[in-house]
């Protein structure tokens, strides 16, 4: 009795269709995998991108931000650099002198224009052996008088003891600058050699005796000062018609 079922032919193709089929699923889960595998490679690189992108505009962030801070220290040293040479500038000529024979005395200079940002008066009368003084004019202002070269700081337009004080700002002077500035610059005016002695001087100042060196008394505005050698009796300036001044 013959059982019934497949012939060899029949199990054969079966057989091939089976193999196809495999084959077949085999391809298709390597084209998943492929696809699956590109896909994710895309993925990666668009987060690589994302992270590329996300760097240079950190970098360009830093580049823009040190580029600022370089432009801010540069305009900052330039504007230091331009205050100091216009210090500079300032200082030298007001320190230089106008005239190469009337160099600063006691750091003071002898400028080709009047200075402007300090100005004030006081005034001196001398009297030697009981006699009065005289206290020339153009002391401290040099020749010509009609077309000066420089003026000091300190020095005087009339003969009446009027001191001017033309100075830079924050500066102070005491009646010893003025003394050496006519004695030393301008002893050809009338300078009393008397004035270079330290003993036999009283000294007023705004009527009141003054105790100290002479030459240390400060000039400030309106003061009055009255000097006496070998004058006793001499009755000290109160009052002054500053006309003005």
């Amino acid at each position: 009795m013959v059982a019934k079922g497949y012939g060899v032919s029949e199990v054969i193709v079966i057989s091939d269709e089976l193999k196809d089929r495999n084959t077949h699923l085999k391809r298709a889960q390597k084209r998943e995998m492929e696809t699956m595998s590109k896909q994710s490679t895309r993925q990666l690189t668009r987060q690589e991108r994302r992270r590329e992108e996300q760097r240079r505009r950190e970098e360009e962030r830093r580049r823009d931000a040190w580029t600022k801070r370089i432009t801010t220290i540069s305009i900052i040293a330039a504007s230091v650099l331009a205050v100091a040479a216009l210090i500079y500038f300032v200082v030298v000529q007001g320190q230089s002198p106008a005239s190469a024979a009337y160099p600063p005395t006691d750091s003071i200079s002898c400028d080709g224009l009047e200075q402007t940002a300090s100005h004030y008066h006081a005034h001196v009368t001398i009297y030697i052996a009981g006699n009065r003084a005289s206290i020339p004019a153009t002391i401290g202002i040099a020749p010509p008088t009609d077309n000066p070269s420089c003026f000091y700081w300190l020095h005087t337009h009339t003969s009446d003891g009027v001191i001017h004080i033309e100075a830079p700002s924050g500066r102070s002077f005491t009646l010893g600058n003025f003394f050496d500035i006519w004695g030393k610059r301008f002893s050809q005016l009338d300078y009393p050699g008397q004035l270079d002695q330290s003993d036999g001087w009283q000294a007023f100042v705004n009527g009141k005796p003054f105790k100290g060196v002479f030459r240390t008394i400060p000039l400030q505005s309106h003061t009055l000062i009255t000097l006496a050698f070998n004058s006793p009796g001499v009755q000290p300036d109160t009052s002054f018609n500053w006309n003005g001044l």
